[in-house]
């Protein structure tokens, strides 16, 4: 027998089509999950698309690294859906195995390489290793082969007349979710500082008086780093050089987080790359701060803005600081030009990144804590006078993700009602028939 009789003979087989089934749930559920992550943050997409362009030296095309992002999100979830659904029974398998057979070798070149740690394939969401990666796609690879061949046994969710409302609906949905994401902030906020974590310790922000006994302190002899404490500091006369100091409660470089753990987090560093988070945060009890990730992106058209959050900040007596990955002679002149009077402090590029999505982003702090973060771009009332807290914080994530996906599900479940109700109808009716069979054009019996 040929393979394609073999495959014919197979396809009515029962364990055929629970198979199909299973395959569709679970490669399309990954579609769909890999999408879905990708679009609610388009930024760390597209920040991880720049690093493969970088990687493979294809630093020219970094200005397509957005619409990649978006559109390569879009494609994901779109396919997904159609797959888990069973539309487009046969293009969609098709389109899966084109785009599985061109990661499956970037993916095996990020393994054997590792010029890019981490895939980005499931965003912040969910960290593989690159040869985990790997072994995902060929997975993945071997799962539209099957689908290819078999897919078309098993019927659709969806009739073909409105398989293209299937997609037209989903597609609108991920690109509204990448529409939050891009120019607000991502609807869920998968990195380490969503809204309510605290990036002050508690102790600093109640007003606790630290002495110097509560700090280690960093100096350097003959390119070797090791901690004092304040009754043991060395002689600088003895080649001895101050780096910076931490808090001996609070691990070097890192804050508290909402839970009261110390964590990864945020390293603010002045001019000299002394780490001074704690005495630049835990002074004030409102803080505003002004994210840079790209310093020389930022238009001079966004200083009016800024310098307008800069005097609303003043007014309510809150403190506005700077934090970009930029040199000292890019921060001079960025204030130059702008004329900001708030100061700039350095910053780890992928922690400032972290904190929040934009380039100009804006961060607002209350004790210690973050009580929303938009981009600059999504603030409507910068030019009014509005109270600070009020600012930024009429975006309800939470609320807006779940209308979309209640209104996405319902229109889903209409569609097919509409679809699929003759189905329906026509099922009842054979079995009400099939139990209750009618003569075939017999004369009744009539009894004397």
């Amino acid at each position: 027998m040929t393979i394609k009789a073999i495959i014919n003979a197979v396809k009515g087989e029962k364990w055929c089509l629970v198979l199909t089934l299973l395959m569709r749930l679970t490669v399309g559920g990954v579609f769909i999950f890999s999408g879905f992550t990708k679009a609610v943050d388009p930024w760390g997409t597209f920040y991880k698309v720049n690093d493969y362009l970088m990687a493979m030296g294809l630093d020219q095309w970094s200005g397509t690294a957005m619409f990649t992002a978006v559109a390569l999100a879009a494609l994901e979830f779109v396919l997904g859906v159609t797959i888990v659904v069973g539309a487009y029974r046969r293009s969609a398998p098709w389109l899966a195995l084109v785009l599985m057979l061109l990661m499956t070798p970037l993916t095996l070149w990020l393994a054997v390489t590792d010029a890019v740690p981490d895939c980005g394939c499931f965003g912040d969401v969910l960290h593989l290793s690159n040869w985990a990666t790997f072994g995902k796609n060929v997975l993945l690879l071997l799962g539209c082969i099957y689908l290819l061949l078999f897919n078309k046994s098993l019927r659709g969710l969806y009739g073909p007349a409105v398989q293209w409302v299937v997609l037209a609906l989903s597609f609108a949905l991920v690109m509204a979710v990448a529409y939050y994401g891009s120019f607000v902030q991502p609807l869920i906020d998968f990195r380490p500082y969503p809204v309510g974590t605290r990036l002050v310790p508690q102790t600093a922000v109640e007003g606790d008086v630290e002495s110097e006994d509560d700090f280690i302190f960093i100096y350097s002899k003959d390119g070797q780093e090791h901690e004092f404490t304040i009754d043991s500091l060395p002689d600088e006369e003895d080649g001895w050089q101050y780096v910076t100091r931490y808090h001996a409660r609070r691990p070097r470089g890192k804050v508290v987080v909402q839970n009261g753990n110390p964590g990864e987090g945020i390293a603010i560093l002045d001019d000299e790359g002394n780490n001074v988070t704690i005495d630049v945060l835990a002074d004030s009890r409102r803080t505003v701060l002004l994210l840079f990730p790209d310093l020389l992106q930022v238009g001079v058209v966004n200083s009016f803005a800024l310098n307008e959050i800069n005097d609303a900040a003043l007014v309510a007596q809150a403190d506005v600081i700077g934090l970009t990955p930029a040199s000292s002679e890019q921060i001079e002149q960025w204030q130059d030009i702008s004329m900001a009077s708030y100061p700039i402090y350095n910053m780890d590029d992928s922690e400032l990144k972290m904190v929040a999505r934009g380039n100009p982003a804006v961060v607002y702090l209350e004790d210690g804590v973050i009580k929303w973060k938009r981009t600059l771009s999504s603030l409507n009332d910068v030019e009014q006078p509005v109270e600070l807290s009020d600012m930024g914080n009429d975006y309800d994530a939470d609320s807006i993700m779940t209308n979309m996906m209640l209104a996405y599900l319902a229109a889903m479940l209409i569609l097919l009602v509409i679809n699929r109700t003759h189905l329906m109808v026509r099922y009842f009716y054979y079995k009400r028939h099939k139990k209750h069979p009618q003569p075939d054009n017999q004369q009744p019996e009539i009894k004397n």
